[in-house]
């Protein structure tokens, strides 16, 4: 946590700010180890989190060497944090016009900016690889349960309900992610020509590929990963476009070294998928960072300007979506290092069940 506070100090300061101000949960989570509703400053290496009564409790015992001020609900806590940075400069993530523009009364020196928080959390410290090396696993676990409980006539939403059984059970959760009704994404046959596919009541049937993407929260941190199965007579052309997309992502994987830009890396899939003329087919960019948000920084896509570095934490997710038949997608989570670690050991050969 030590190290955590004074990285985002650090990056505080580039931008000509001495104190951190953290509304977010994922960002509050990250500067004091609780995750609530609260807002947390971080100035000289010192931590206060203010909080409603409601949830001083847990805010006390989550947090790690933390004062706790207690503030009414909504404008009382605006109060006690002006008090708390009347006339110094300061950086937060508040996302609220309306509160931004009446701390800007009271704190004139006070700026709007996410990057000393995404500076500070894309590269993961030894804690947070250990989190999503267990969340990985406990998705390999579930990809299993796939393998078992697959059928014909099955509905994608009774598949979520197992899986999302399965993932409670071992304390992992909903992301919470705002663009999905769903926690999974389930997508049989045609459906998986959609990347974002809301689960539906459609039932799984011969010949069918089924995309299951398993994007959970454990402890906080989030994992991701991507397998498609097959369900009974699977056709020549998708067992043709499953090869295509699984040696797609070996090469972006073997791309990914510190050092390497993210564009290097979809270019890696980009281009076998394209000479192997299904370009037009892949619509969406290889791969994100992950961490206590779905995407954080870097992006992998065609655009990116950023390089690798070591510890940060990445997908590779190439896929090919042909419209009303079918879609493939094969991902993995990996901490970027001299010989990268796969998160994932579920394996990438097509299963017919």
């Amino acid at each position: 946590m030590k190290t955590r506070r004074k990285n985002l100090l650090k990056a505080s300061q580039k931008i000509g700010c001495d104190i951190v101000v953290a509304f977010e949960p994922e960002n509050l989570f990250y500067m004091t180890g609780f995750w609530g509703e609260a807002i947390g400053i971080l100035e000289n290496g010192k931590t206060t989190i203010i909080s409603p009564e409601l949830e001083v409790g847990r805010a006390k015992s989550e947090s790690s060497d933390c004062s706790v001020i207690t503030a009414d609900r909504g404008q009382g806590l605006i109060s006690a944090l002006v008090k708390k940075i009347k006339n110094k400069k300061v950086c937060t993530d508040c996302q609220n016009y309306q509160m931004m523009t009446s701390l800007k009364k009271s704190v004139p020196k006070i700026k709007h900016s996410t990057s000393p928080f995404y500076d500070a959390r894309i590269i993961k410290d030894s804690q947070e690889i250990s989190v999503l090396k267990k969340a990985s696993k406990i998705i390999d676990e579930m990809f299993e349960q796939c393998t078992r409980k697959i059928k014909k006539g099955m509905r994608e939403s009774e598949l979520q309900a197992i899986l999302m059984s399965y993932a409670i059970q071992h304390e992992m959760f909903d992301t919470g992610y705002k663009s999905t009704l769903n926690p999974l994404i389930i997508a049989g046959g045609p459906n998986g020509a959609l990347p974002h596919a809301q689960v539906t009541n459609r039932k799984f049937v011969n010949g069918d590929l089924i995309v299951v993407d398993l994007t959970l929260r454990y402890m906080g941190y989030v994992t991701d990963s991507t397998r498609t199965f097959g369900l009974g007579s699977v056709s020549t052309e998708a067992k043709s476009v499953y090869e295509i997309v699984k040696e797609s992502q070996k090469l972006g994987l073997k791309a990914v070294k510190p050092g390497a830009s993210c564009k290097s890396v979809d270019d890696a899939c980009r281009n076998y998928i394209k000479n192997q003329k299904y370009g037009k087919y892949f619509i969406h960019s290889t791969g994100h960072g992950i961490g206590l948000e779905v995407h954080e920084l870097p992006n992998i896509g065609p655009k990116s300007t950023t390089k690798l570095a070591k510890n940060m934490a990445i997908t590779v997710e190439p896929g090919i979506y042909l419209p009303k038949k079918f879609g493939v997608r094969i991902e993995d989570s990996l901490i970027v290092q001299d010989r990268s670690i796969l998160l994932h050991k579920f394996t990438k050969d097509l299963i017919v069940i």
